[in-house]
This record gives structure tokens, sequence and C-alpha cells, in this order.
């Protein structure tokens, strides 16, 4: 089938695509350089919906460059975007509805038929890279000859190995032979594997994507000079040789390695796009030909697999229902925030300083026992900030700025003027409900009182104040810096106006926010309460504690159980746990082995010679075991049982407004892997929905082929 067939086909099925057009011009060059066709990529909207292609998108994209190639007096074609933005890779929208291998073997042949004659078309090819472009985007850029980036342009990146794809317009082949495989390989995989790092302009230049980094006051005029002096020769581009040796085969193994650490083997995109890369390094034996080939066959095999489709829905969640919380009241009720208040100088209350301090840019102050506490908490944000300012991430004068706003004092007569006082003090009800009756007394009533709190209950907080009704739950995750999740709890009196409120601070600090009803331990620390719980239970009964850890790592899970109790602190588990057992003791259990760990005063059941755990000799004298181990497959099925069980209740009890909210929580607050998608559909894919509750938790084909 030739090209023009390919896209007559994928066309037909493509009825809803928000097309890309490619606008041709001419454009008579500085310097006697002769006209270049200068190919504009536009969607018709402005910046907050990107360029994309689809099999329409191509379609125009192929149509401008043949035009450009069969005129003689077109000397070079030039490709860029609409203001900020050159594109932001394939239409995935239209993925989904690809329900046969051949459609999606032929979306990859598509778009490599496409972009390669900008390489094959026998004119010199230019990219000026005016903004972001990820994906197929960046691929379509790779294509040219030559490229431009704008200094100003953010989010150079090939994301796809993060949702469980390959770049599968040539970047595989490409970005190799034209950076090296070591650079590659940090783009394709470890990037996209790490909360999919993005490149800047000048970033990309140093990685050799780009040939010259150009301002962007006037970038595109400054473009077209460049490609005018490249034309002319007085321009010579030199690209460094690429290294085909030891370092190639290294730049691979460490990428596996790097992949194992993230998805365990459980994701197959970054492996595929790992032997890609791999095979790329033989040019003699693998051409452009057998590579994009073989990057067609591998982008259809994971079009079609259930982790793509998982990955499409977990990024569907992240994009869209993150941004219109179910719930959320109207905006337009929201208050002010002008001056915020921290109880509290700890490690939790300084990072929640720094960053109410560093998005709403109001004055912050922190209030502590004594006042050497305070100093050490306003000195850990001032700390923070020069570590900022070390790395080039803000100028002095913000430095400045930010450190005059953050005060602290002994004194709780501070608050009298804030807006906005979050509470972050010891897990301890009476000791809570004892801070906000005395705060109470101090600020405005229509102040919000918000408390941290991870597992109790915030109507019982507010039960004796006055003013009930501004009391909201404000629940972070830790590093608070990083993980985006934000639980917002509404008790049983709190108002639209505060709860609005807290919406609006919770955007303002660039934080995903789900509501949730007051519940013991709310969504995250619940579920992660019931599976710590099952897993500890197995340990109790005779399981090894590293074979307890190694029968989850087959989900892909960030940690292993017994390291993620390390990181949320033993007691804090306990404690977490004993809530939780207070108000559900049918289901939540409290481990005795770990209460006595916890007495002993140690807080990890490993030690860490060398960087790898090994159980810790003490905490094995401790503890006490049975004499009924769990296989790995038994014990997986007993977490994935309790966890469904679970989920069934919490939605039942209105927790949250629907599954979705669920795995949306996950997702961004426990990091459950985006290949599996969430945790409600990996349930339903695997059956245990409806072995346990009888029932899926989503309709067929949300997140599944099935």
């Amino acid at each position: 089938m030739s090209l023009q067939e390919l896209i007559d086909s994928a066309v037909a099925l493509s009825d809803d695509e928000l097309v890309t057009l490619a606008h041709s011009r001419d454009v008579v060059l500085p310097n006697k350089a002769g006209t270049m066709a200068l190919i504009t990529l536009d969607n018709g909207h402005d910046h907050t919906k990107p360029n994309t292609f689809g099999p329409k998108g191509l379609a125009s994209l192929n149509t401008a460059i043949d035009a450009a190639l069969a005129r003689d007096e077109v000397v070079a074609i030039g490709v860029t975007g609409k203001p900020f933005i050159l594109a932001a890779g394939a239409d995935l929208t239209g993925v989904p509805k690809l329900i046969d291998r051949e459609q999606a073997l032929n979306l990859g042949r598509i778009g490599h038929g496409v972009m390669r004659k900008l390489i094959d078309g026998g004119k010199p090819s230019f990219a000026f890279v005016n903004g972001v472009a990820l994906g197929g985007g960046l691929e379509v850029a790779l294509h040219a000859t030559y490229r431009t980036v704008s200094a100003a342009a953010g989010m150079l990146a090939t994301p796809e190995v993060f949702l469980g794809l390959i770049p599968g317009w040539g970047g595989n082949f490409l970005l190799p032979n034209l950076i090296g495989a070591d650079k590659a390989v940090k783009v394709v995989v470890e990037n996209a594997l790490n909360q999919n790092k993005m490149l800047s302009g000048p970033e990309a230049v140093q990685f050799g994507i780009g040939d010259v980094l150009l301002d962007s006051a006037d970038f595109l005029e400054q473009s077209l000079i460049w490609a005018s002096k490249v034309l002319t020769g007085s321009v010579v581009v030199e690209r460094p040789e690429i290294d085909r040796g030891d370092a190639w085969d290294a730049a691979v193994a460490r990428g596996k390695g790097f992949a194992d650490l993230r998805v365990s083997g459980a994701a197959p995109a970054p492996y595929r796009a790992l032997d890609l890369i791999a095979a790329a390094k033989d040019c003699d034996k693998w051409d452009r030909d057998s590579a994009f080939a073989a990057e067609d066959e591998a982008l259809a095999e994971l079009i079609m697999s259930e982790e793509l489709r998982s990955g499409l829905y977990a990024f569907d969640l992240v994009n869209k229902r993150a941004k219109r919380p179910a719930g959320a009241p109207d905006k337009s009720l929201a208050r002010p925030v002008s001056k915020v208040g921290v109880v509290g100088a700890g490690l939790m209350a300084g990072q929640l300083a720094l960053l109410f301090l560093r998005r709403l840019e109001v004055p912050v102050v922190l209030t502590d026992l004594d006042q050497e506490r305070v100093d050490r908490g306003v000195g850990y944000v001032h700390g923070e900030i020069d570590k900022l300012l070390g790395k080039g991430r803000i100028r002095p004068d913000k430095a400045n700025q930010l450190k005059a706003l953050v005060t602290g004092s002994v004194d709780r007569a501070v608050f009298a003027d804030a807006d906005f006082v979050i509470e972050a003090v010891f897990e301890e009800l009476q000791l809570k409900k004892t801070i906000f009756a005395d705060l109470e007394k101090i600020i405005r009533p229509d102040a919000i009182l918000a408390t941290n709190t991870s597992s109790l209950s915030v109507t019982e907080l507010a039960a004796d104040l006055e003013h009930p009704e501004r009391v909201v739950g404000f629940h972070f995750f830790n590093p608070v810096a990083v993980l985006p999740l934000l639980e917002i709890i509404r008790a049983d009196r709190t108002d639209d106006a505060s709860l609005a409120t807290a919406f609006a601070v919770g955007k303002t600090l660039k934080k995903s926010c789900v509501l949730v009803k007051d519940a013991p331990a709310f969504v995250v620390n619940r579920l992660l309460t019931r599976f710590l719980g099952e897993v500890s239970a197995a340990v109790d009964e005779g399981t090894p504690i590293p074979a307890a850890d190694k029968a989850l790592s087959a989900l892909g899970l960030p940690m292993p159980p017994f390291v993620l109790l390390q990181l949320v602190g033993l007691p804090v588990a306990l404690h977490v746990a004993e809530t939780m057992n207070r108000a559900y003791p049918e289901r939540f259990a409290v481990s005795a082995n770990l209460a006595k760990v916890v007495a002993a005063g140690k807080s990890s059941f490993y030690l860490w010679p060398e960087g790898k755990p090994v159980v810790d000799p003490e905490v094995e004298a401790l503890v006490t075991v049975g004499d009924k181990p769990s296989t790995p497959e038994e014990l997986r099925t007993r977490v994935l049982a309790a966890l469904a069980e679970e989920i069934k209740i919490m939605l039942d009890e209105g927790v949250v407004a629907e599954a979705q909210d669920i795995d949306l929580c996950l997702l961004l607050g426990a990091g459950w892997p985006f290949h599996l998608g969430g945790i409600t559909p990996y349930l339903d894919r695997t059956g245990i929905s409806e072995k346990v509750n009888g029932t899926r938790f989503l309709p067929k084909g949300i997140a599944s082929l099935a």
C-alpha cells in the first residue's frame, strides 16, 4: 500500500481529530540564499491546546512537504510551530479506537513516511524549535537536516515510554545516531521514567539535539538568518563523532538497569525502546529502512497492549480529571488569601511553609513552643531558598524577597490577620483540638483553619469550635515538594466558601486536589494501611521479610512494602494502623511485631550495608513468626483481594465520587505505576474485582481492550 493510500485509510477513521494544519509560505532568505518554503504547524488554538499529529495533521504536513519538494525555486524547507508550540506529539485521543493491529502498524508507517521526506527529499531542511516539542513533535525536528532552538523553549522530550509506548517515528534510531547512545538512553528511557522529566531549550542544545540556541525575542528572524548562512556556507555545522564502541553497550545496559529499578520488568515499553537503541549502533547492518520498520512493529505491538490502554487512562486522569476535581464548589466562592500561618516548625511544617511561600508569594509565619524550634524552622526555609539560588532556579532578588516574607514567632497572636492557618503538629487528636481552640480566639471568624492530619477525623477536630464551618482537611504527602496529590477533606460542617478557598489555594500550590469525605485515613493512607497490614500479617505468619518484599515487585510498585514502611516511618505506620483498627477492627489488624520494633526504637526492619537491604539482626531477634509462609502468588492475591474489598467499601461509603478518584489518588500520592493505569482497572483486568465483589469497578473498554 502506498503512503497516500495509508493516509487515506487512516483519515477515514479520524472523524473527531483536532487537526494541526501545515501552512506553507515562501520566505526569501537573507544573504541571497534563495527561497525557503516555511511550514508552520497550527491547529487554530492558542498554546493551551498544543499542536498534535493525527492522520489528518500528518496528511496536511505531507501535502506541504510534497509541494515544496516539487518546486525548483525552493532551495530549502523550514518547519516551525505556532507561538510557544512546535508540536506535542501524536494525537493520543484516537489511539483507543485502534482495534486492529494493522491499523496500529499503519500509524507508524504514515509518520515515518511523511517525516522522512525531510531527510530524503533532496533539499536541506530546517526545524525551528520555537517551543514545546514532545514525542512526534521532537521527531519531526530530528528528521530535519538542521535544528535551531529557542532559548525560551521548554518541554523538549520523548515521553512515550512513560505512557507505555516508544518513540515511534524515528526517535530510537535518529536520536542515538545524532547525540550518542548515552544521552539518547537518558532522554528516551531515564527521563521518561523519572517523572517524565523534560529538557529546556538550552539543555537540548547542550545535548546536541539542537545545532544552535537563539534568543526568543526574534527567534524566527534569527533562525532564517542562520539558515541562510548554512546554505551559503558561511556557517558550517559540525557534530561530534558518535562512539559506537563499548560506551554504546554500556549506555543500553545502564538503561535496562534503570528500567528494572522503575518497573521491575512489568512494563514492556522501556525494554523495547532499549532494544531498538541497541540495534541502532550498527548503521551498516541496521539502515533507516530496517530501523523504521522495526519501530513500526514495536509501536503496533505496544498500541495493542493492555499497558498502553492503562497508561492512557492514567494520563487522562492526571491531565483532565485532576484539573476539574469532582464535587469541588464553585470557585467564585473562594476568599482571597494574603497571609498564611503554619503551626509547628518541624520538617513537615517547614516543607509546607516553603511551598506556600514559593507559590502564593505572601507572608508566611511559623510558630512553635520555643524560639529555638522557630529559628530552626525559619532557617530550614532560608536554607532551601539558598539551594534554589545556588542551582540558578531563582534570581538573587527573588531569593531576598522570599526570605523577607517568611518569619517565625512563639506567640500565636501573629496569626490575627492570617487568612489561612494550617497545623502540622504531632498526630494526636487532643493536641490538635487544643491548638484549634486556641487559634479560634485569635484568628478572624472567616479565616480558614486547615489540618494536615493523615488519619484523624476532621469533624472531631472541629466539633468543639464556635466556627467549625471553616475547618478543612488539607492532607499533603511527603516529600511535599515532589508528590502532587492534595487530599482536601470536607468535614460534616465545612461550608462551601471554606472548601472553595481550600481548592483555590491547592490549585495555586500547583497540587492536584481530590475531594474526600471525612473518613478514617481518607484514601491513600487507608489503602496503604490495608496493603501493609496484609503484608505484615503474612510476615507474622512466617513469610520472610525479603520474600514478602520480592513477591510484590512483580507489580512494578515504586518500592517494596518494608522499604515503604521505613519511608513512612514505623511509628507513623503503627499509629495509622491503630487508628484504622479502632474504626474497622474486622479488616485492619495491628501487627504485634511492628509494635515491638517501634517500642525498641528501630526506624527500619532493614540495615543497608553497601546500599542493599539486609534484615536487621536485632529486629529479627525481636519478632515472633509462625510456620505458615505464603508463596509469592498467594501473597499477591491476598493483598490485591484486600484492596479490591476495601475500595468497594470506600466507594459504597462515598469517600470519593467515583473509582477514578481512587485511581488518581494512588497514582499521584502513592506512586502507583502509570503502566498499570490505576488500581481499579488493574483489579478489573486481572479478574480480582469480580471474584471479590461480584462486579467490575469500571465499564468494559475503559483502560482495557476487553
